[in-house]
């Protein structure tokens, strides 16, 4: 069983930027897709980018393309989303994911069974 913790999320103006991490326990995450994903008020959980095993893959959500940027180090089981350029748009609460059957990253939401509890981010206008 794998335990996934987010951090790193909080309160931030429009324009200005903020990294989130995700660290796993209980299993090495090297071998597995990871994502992020995000649930902005009274929506519906969206992807908002997703990285393979060894992080040479990556896929962003057309909102995110360009402002977002998602890493991994396996050395350290922690995956990171870089988010720049933020918009009051992107106000969500953040929630990492690993999937043990998505191979590179071209996976749907489905395939990510392991979630953390998630982050708040709130982008002020």
């Amino acid at each position: 069983q794998v335990r996934l913790v987010e951090s790193g999320g909080g309160l931030v103006q429009a324009g200005g930027s903020l990294r989130l991490s995700c660290t796993a326990s209980g299993r090495t995450i090297s071998s597995y897709t990871m994502a992020w994903f995000r649930q902005p008020p009274g929506k519906e959980r969206d992807i908002v980018a997703v990285i393979s095993q060894s992080g040479g893959s990556r896929y962003f959500g057309d909102s995110v393309k360009g402002r977002f940027t998602v890493s991994r180090d396996n050395t350290k089981n922690t995956v990171y989303l870089q988010m720049d350029s933020l918009k009051p748009e992107d106000t969500a609460i953040y929630y990492c994911a690993l999937s043990f059957y998505c191979v590179g990253y071209a996976c749907s939401a489905g395939a990510f069974g392991s979630w953390g509890q998630g982050t708040q981010v709130t982008v002020s206008s």
